[in-house]
This record gives structure tokens, C-alpha cells and sequence, in this order.
């Protein structure tokens, strides 16, 4: 039965997310359960074109992501795809109309394959549109259930926390991509080194981009609500604790947010939640 085949995919996407990310599946479960299966769905996709391009140094990762984007461009056209990771996906891009979203976030992960710097605000932000704005895009269709009203009003709000998002990852995984992945993604860097001004620069950068993110995440369906405003303390509260550490300590080494802080955070948050205080 096609259906039973379905609900399988959506569990190999949820797997996959559960296996990368134990703080973004806990924030899906805060989702109203109507909404979990495409965002599982979106996740193991973005999850799996990111691992080609980042992790598997030892194959051939072009050819990896070619046939992984030929695989996705047949499943939209045949509405099947026998990899259940992009089976579930391509049901998601043809209900939401995603296409346009999916097209950008395979542009950067291209990139990734052979660009290793970013020298110009225009190219860092293009790459960021196309491998974290976008994603927000994708789940902000889903929330709104395609109310393109609702949608429009919150686009921009959504870029803005993809966008933070993804600046704070850079920034916490600053040693893993110059070191490992030789990848220098900040414009502000001067040969390659995270000088006091640059890291000022780029903490000032996204505590606006967090700033007009909160305008939007207020205003969500209460069915996702919750879920995204945890994922925002979380990011926030990691920002903090980047910018209390010097620049050495950032290049050397990964700053984390413990077990029992990311509990507090969700607690709180829930609290605030219940009481219509976010």
C-alpha cells in the first residue's frame, strides 16, 4: 500500500533527525502534531544534501549530490521516490509549493563542494538565503497551511531567524570550518583569524537579525509557536554565551549549551508559553 510505504518515509526522516539532532527533534515535538510529519520530512532532506557536502570527504561527493538532486527532480515528476528520505520530502514540495525554496537551498550546498570563502557581504548572504533562510521559508508554509496572506506578512521574519540561525553556526563551529572543512564563511575575517573587531561586526549582525526575527515568531499559529521560540532561546542563549568567550577560545575550540541549560530554557519557555507571555 502506497500510504503504508508514506507513513514509513516520514519515519525515516524522523529517524534521521532524531540520529542529528536531539535539540531540533525536541522542538519538532513541540509542534501540534499535524505539522511534525512535513517538518520531519523537510529536515531529513536539508539533513542528508548537508551531509553530502560536508561529511563524506572520502567519496565522490559531486556525484553524491547530483544523483541525489536527479533523484529528487524524478520523484516530483513521478510524485514516488523508492529513498524514503526524499519519498517524503517530494510530497511536502508539491503540497506547499516549495520549489523555488528547494532550488536556492541546492545553490548553496553546491557551493559548498569547491567555494571556500565568502569575501563580500553579497555573496555571504546569498549563500546564507540559500542554505538557511530558505528552510525557514519551507517550514513557515507549512505553518501557515499555505495562507499566502499570513505567509507574506511572516516571510521576512522567518529569514531573519534562519539567518541568525546559521550565522551562530558558523560562528560556534568557526574551528571545524576553517580547520576541517577549510571553509571561511564570515566576509569580516582577515586571513582566516576572528580579530575582537570582526567577532563585534558579526554579534552585532545577529542580534538584529534575532531582534526582527521576535517581531514574527509572536505572531506564529499557536500550533507552532512553542516549538520555534524554543529553538530561538536556545540559539539566543548560545549567542550569549559566544560572546562572553574570546576570540581564542572561539577559534579552538566549540562552545556548547549543556544538557541541563537546554532543559531550563524549554522549561521557561513553556511557562512563558502558558501564560501568553512569548
Amino acid at each position: 500500500m502506497k500510504a503504508l510505504f508514506d507513513s514509513s518515509s516520514v519515519n525515516c526522516s524522523k529517524l534521521i533527525t532524531k540520529t542529528y539532532s536531539t535539540s531540533f527533534s525536541l522542538g519538532i515535538k513541540l509542534f501540534a502534531p499535524s505539522i511534525r510529519p512535513a517538518i520531519y520530512s523537510i529536515y531529513g532532506f536539508v539533513r542528508y544534501a548537508d551531509e553530502i557536502v560536508d561529511s563524506f570527504h572520502d567519496y565522490e561527493q559531486e556525484t553524491l549530490l547530483n544523483e541525489f538532486e536527479e533523484e529528487y527532480r524524478k520523484s516530483l515528476q513521478r510524485k514516488i521516490s523508492l529513498n524514503p528520505i526524499i519519498n517524503s520530502f517530494q510530497e511536502i514540495v508539491l503540497k506547499y509549493d516549495l520549489h523555488q525554496y528547494v532550488d536556492a537551498f541546492l545553490t548553496s550546498m553546491r557551493h559548498d563542494l569547491d567555494k571556500t570563502e565568502y569575501n563580500t557581504k553579497e555573496e555571504y548572504n546569498d549563500y546564507i538565503y540559500g542554505s538557511a533562510d530558505v528552510v525557514g521559508l519551507m517550514c513557515l508554509r507549512v505553518f501557515v497551511n499555505n495562507d499566502n496572506e499570513k505567509f507574506d506578512h511572516l516571510k521576512e521574519s522567518a529569514q531573519y531567524l534562519g539567518s541568525a540561525f546559521q550565522k551562530v553556526n558558523f560562528l560556534r563551529d568557526f574551528k571545524d570550518d576553517i580547520n576541517d572543512l577549510g571553509r571561511s564563511y564570515f566576509p569580516e575575517l582577515e586571513t582566516n583569524t576572528l580579530t575582537k573587531s570582526a567577532k563585534e561586526s558579526i554579534l552585532e549582525d545577529i542580534e538584529n537579525d534575532f531582534a526582527e526575527a521576535y517581531k514574527g515568531i509572536v505572531q506564529l499559529p499557536l500550533e507552532s509557536r512553542l516549538g520555534v521560540f524554543v529553538a530561538y532561546k536556545y540559539y539566543s542563549k548560545l549567542l550569549k554565551k559566544l560572546k562572553r568567550a574570546d576570540t581564542t577560545s572561539i577559534m579552538n575550540s566549540r562552545i556548547r549549551i549543556s544538557n541541563p541549560l537546554k532543559f531550563l530554557i524549554l522549561t521557561k519557555a513553556y511557562i512563558r508559553f502558558k501564560f501568553n507571555i512569548i
